[in-house]
């Protein structure tokens, strides 16, 4: 109920500031008795593409919140929470951003993720499992991969790969059923049918192949934080720390916070053209190169 609760209202949210802007800038609508009008097109698309995506990251921390629970840690009442405070504090300022909001959410599963509007004002939270189940130094491996996701800007950066996909697969959607329309049915006055048809089916299929875009950056991004942590807590801690991540077997995340988690799903084929990371036994043999 929850998360169907937080769903409506982030659409809604979108939808609203959505519909404001683009009565702000003028934009007329990109349909007109000559067809597409591709200057309004474009204008819509990247303000509807980019709109959502930017939106989304706005509202990233509040969301993580609500959606996972996560408890913020404004006063250290354990020896835990003290020593979190201060590992992640210590691993901001060798990163050169400043110290982010630090929480725990309860969950049996072991991970952890970052999220939030830019690298100076994120959210790195673990669960109460992974504090549980790995060691000190396993834990410290996490916190340095998770500030290094922060320091390399891949909220910001994953946001925007994210607007530009979303826009060219709205422009060219309805460009396709355009055509479609115009070449393949003759429709002579206005747009039939076969448009919103083919606009819709053109729109999925982009969609998918936008996806493997955002995806294959996203599999990048992680070798980077995985350097990055190694960087802050050394090596042999990161790769300790994968190991023992590809031994439990983690349940991933939920879609809105998995890019960020620190463990990832395996995949062969077609199908690892869709996980957000790569396989932790090609993170752990990277990072074990790395130290040849």
């Amino acid at each position: 109920m929850k998360r169907t609760l937080l769903f409506l209202a982030t659409n809604m949210a979108i939808v609203l500031v959505l519909s404001i802007t683009m009565r702000v800038l003028g934009v007329e609508p990109y349909l007109n008795a000559n067809g597409l009008n591709l200057g309004s097109l474009l204008i819509f698309a990247a303000v509807m593409g980019f709109g959502g995506s930017f939106i989304a990251l706005a509202i990233s921390k509040w969301s993580a919140k609500k959606s996972m629970g996560v408890r913020v840690i404004e006063t250290p009442s354990t020896s835990t929470e003290f020593w979190l405070l201060e590992t992640i504090r210590k691993y901001a300022a060798e990163a050169g951003i400043k110290t982010p909001e630090v929480g725990i959410y309860e969950s049996p599963d072991v991970n952890a993720f970052a999220t939030g509007m830019s690298k100076n004002s994120s959210l790195i939270a673990v669960s109460t499992g992974l504090l549980q189940t790995m060691t000190r130094q396993e834990t410290e491996a996490v916190l340095g991969h998770e500030v290094a996701h922060a320091a390399n800007g891949d909220m910001v950066t994953l946001a925007l790969i994210q607007g530009v996909v979303n826009t060219f697969v709205m422009f060219f959607s309805r460009v396709i059923g355009h055509l479609v329309d115009k070449v393949v049915f003759k429709t002579e006055r206005g747009h039939g049918p076969a448009f919103f048809v083919t606009m819709i089916v053109a729109e999925l299929v982009l969609g998918v192949l936008a996806s493997v875009i955002v995806m294959w950056f996203s599999r990048q991004r992680e070798f980077r934080a995985d350097q990055g942590g190694a960087s802050l807590a050394g090596r042999q801690n990161m790769i300790a720390a994968l190991q023992r991540l590809n031994s439990l077997h983690p349940q991933p995340l939920p879609d809105k916070m998995a890019a960020f988690g620190i463990a990832g799903g395996g995949g062969g084929g077609i199908k690892r053209l869709f996980m957000t990371h790569p396989p932790l036994e090609e993170r752990i043999a990277t990072l074990k190169a790395g130290s040849d």
